[in-house]
């Protein structure tokens, strides 16, 4: 599978084209609208997210529910696309003064030398993130996949700032989490560790700041043997990296415990086998995927994302019209975005997933992946020594 997006933050709205999905696949507009409403919530988002109501309208690729195996088309519309017509129209923009003040931590800087322009607004409008949100939209079709499977994916805040809570892999409850983050307005799991980052949101909001933190992913029930150690653009872990790595503001990506193993002896981290009916391993150290292969544990995802540097108070800036150091700019944005980054991680998450399974049990039509999807975990319980 593949897909691309197209469109800016200002502009009319946002293309998605979805390309390689089999046929039979049930996909609800309710499910895909859900998940962009998901990353529109969280504590510390800005203004814009009370404009805009995200919902898709779905072009091709779907009839009467399900998937048809031709190219999915979806759009979403920008409701601000009126507040900004005489700036972003594609074929005549006036009234209008160009953005020459690049924002530290943005693609402001690099974008507008690598590619001549003498507006910043060329650059910021693709950079931003609000494309992650046909992202959302990409990973609900890619959750709907999955569900077939049973396999399922949560994300949680695990810190913002210097709050910080520590997630064990170990020990762990998969229900008590994903009850605890869906009602909480940061997607923490610790009460009382959000009300104190709720005060530290709210401290970066009047001093003109922003905040950035961690999330964490999960996905449960992926079978043994999704991606390949063969090659290195095959590697589960590296394409997982990848995906998330792609996301704006995240600058950090551990599979598993990756920075508590480097600081341990092997005898310690390394996830020792055991034979506990379906129980394997005493630990998940490893996240779930080892060699490049998922091992049928928990896959765990850690992500570090940096402060949104769009800033109330801006740092000083270069303006590469006036070519001198000067007062920076603002433009509307939010002061923390971390449990709406764990939304967008979930979608690229559930992708990765979703297409590395898609090859492992290819087929044109629902039906005939699940055939060989049933014939390989049976095949796996025989070599296992499980019942089926």
């Amino acid at each position: 599978m593949r897909f691309l997006t197209a469109g800016e933050s200002h502009g009319k709205g946002l293309l998605v084209i979805i390309e390689g999905v089999p046929a039979g696949f049930k996909i609800n507009k309710e499910d895909i609208d859900k998940e962009l409403q998901r990353r529109q919530r969280g504590y510390g988002r800005g203004k814009r997210m009370e404009i805009e109501k995200d919902m898709v309208e779905i072009i091709s690729g779907i009839r009467g529910g399900y998937t048809l195996g031709s190219p999915i088309g979806f759009l979403i519309k920008n409701r601000d696309w009126e507040n900004w017509k005489n700036v972003m129209d594609p074929e005549e923009i006036y009234d209008y003064i160009p953005v020459t003040k690049p924002r530290a931590g943005h693609a402001d800087f690099a974008g507008v030398i690598k590619y001549h322009f003498d507006d910043i607004r060329n650059i910021l409008e693709r950079a931003s993130a609000r494309e992650t949100s046909a992202r959302v939209a990409v990973g609900a079709v890619a959750k709907c996949i999955l569900r077939e499977f049973d396999i399922e994916i949560i994300s949680f805040v695990e810190g913002i700032g210097n709050i910080e809570g520590r997630f064990d892999i170990n020990n762990f409850s998969w229900d008590d989490i994903k009850n605890k983050v869906e009602n909480s307005d940061l997607r923490m799991i610790d009460k009382e560790l959000e009300e104190q980052a709720k005060k530290l949101i709210d401290e970066a909001k009047e001093s003109g700041d922003t905040l950035g933190g961690r999330f964490i992913l999960l996905a449960k029930n992926v079978p043994i043997g999704i991606g390949s150690h063969v090659h290195w653009d095959r590697r589960l872990d590296a394409l997982l990296a990848y995906a998330i790595m792609s996301i704006p503001s995240v600058k950090g990506v551990e599979i598993g415990e990756a920075f508590l193993s480097s600081r341990e002896k092997g005898s310690r981290v390394h996830d020792e086998f055991i034979n506990e009916g379906i129980k394997f391993r005493k630990t998940n150290y490893a996240g779930g995927v080892e060699g490049g292969i998922s091992n049928g544990e928990i896959i765990m995802i850690r992500a570090a994302v940096k402060p949104i540097p769009t800033l109330r108070k801006p740092l000083k800036t270069f303006d590469i019209k006036e070519k001198k150091i000067t007062e920076g700019y603002y433009e509307r944005s939010d002061v923390c975005v971390v449990s709406s980054a764990g939304i967008v991680g979930e979608a690229m998450m559930a992708w990765i997933i979703a297409d590395e399974f898609l090859k492992k049990f290819s087929g044109d039509h629902l039906d005939e992946i699940k055939l060989s999807y049933e014939n390989y975990i049976n095949y796996v319980h025989k070599r296992l020594g499980w019942k089926s």
